[in-house]
């Protein structure tokens, strides 16, 4: 028995070492997952907190502009009662709908918190990572472009799309840029709250230039050809299953063909 006691008496201290060090790697090993999981709610809390910013940077301008109703007043005589310039009072107006629309824009940052705070709450560990999802939905943005890169059918139909002289295509043009430029590396990659806002907004801005551009240029197709009508109108665009070694479908709809038939005069 007495070796048994003078070993416990020795060595006691392995078995909450040994916890220790356990409960180290596992947080070593579970801390990144849990933070990558939690950045689309960081994300949101920091737009909370730019949104209340803006409220206070409103206010402040309400004060100045009555400042200045008040200092034009005292320059014209200081008369009581007299009434406030108009340009001084189209400026508080403005200053004014510039602190309710803050107002508003800060209630909304409040429920989108809420919002993400119940979707990370119900999300499992199988769920996607925000990062992941901003990806994706970066790659079927870049896919949707590649389609009028490699089809030819598509290029010939709506060459504006791939003319970066034009206005649309060339915004189009400098927001991709702009989102591959803050594009991580990957999905694993560390990312604060204020770079996922700044790659998310990016990401945002490069999809609505590019409905922009395929809009209009969808648009300049339809009125290319004078005298002619088009028999129907560009479909939707198909875009490949890869990005990176895009095919030709050849189930794809065909292209819309003009018509021959000169266009019936209004009677």
């Amino acid at each position: 028995m007495e070796p048994v006691l003078f070993f416990l008496g020795s060595w006691w201290w392995i078995a909450p070492t040994a916890a220790g060090l356990g409960a180290v790697g596992y947080g070593a090993v579970a801390m990144p997952r849990r933070r990558a999981r939690r950045l689309e709610l960081d994300a949101a809390r920091h737009d909370q907190y730019r949104a209340y910013q803006a409220l206070q940077a409103a206010r402040a301008d309400v004060r100045a502009a009555r400042a200045d109703a008040l200092s034009a007043k005292a320059a014209r005589g200081g008369i009581p009662f007299a009434p406030t310039p108009p340009e001084e009072r189209r400026a508080i107006q403005a200053a004014k709908a510039a602190e309710r629309a803050a107002a508003m824009h800060l209630r909304a940052s409040r429920d989108r918190v809420k919002a993400v705070q119940v979707r990370f709450a119900q999300s499992g560990r199988s769920a996607p990572l925000p990062l992941e999802q901003l990806l994706a939905r970066h790659d079927a943005i870049a896919a949707r472009w590649l389609v009028y890169e490699t089809d030819a059918g598509a290029a010939l139909s709506f060459p504006q799309m791939l003319d970066a002289r034009h206005p649309s295509t060339h915004a189009f043009l400098r927001a991709q840029h702009e989102a591959q430029r803050l594009r991580p590396a990957n999905a694993r990659a560390k990312m604060t709250a204020a770079q996922f806002v700044e790659y998310r907004d990016a990401v945002g801005a490069m999809e609505a230039a590019f409905d922009v551009a395929e809009r209009d240029a969808q648009d300049t197709a339809r009125r290319g050809v004078a005298g002619l009508r088009w028999t129907s109108p560009p479909p939707a665009v198909t875009p490949p299953t890869s990005a990176t070694s895009p095919t030709r479908r050849t189930d794809s709809p065909a292209w819309p063909v003009p018509s021959r038939r000169a266009p019936t005069e209004d009677r």
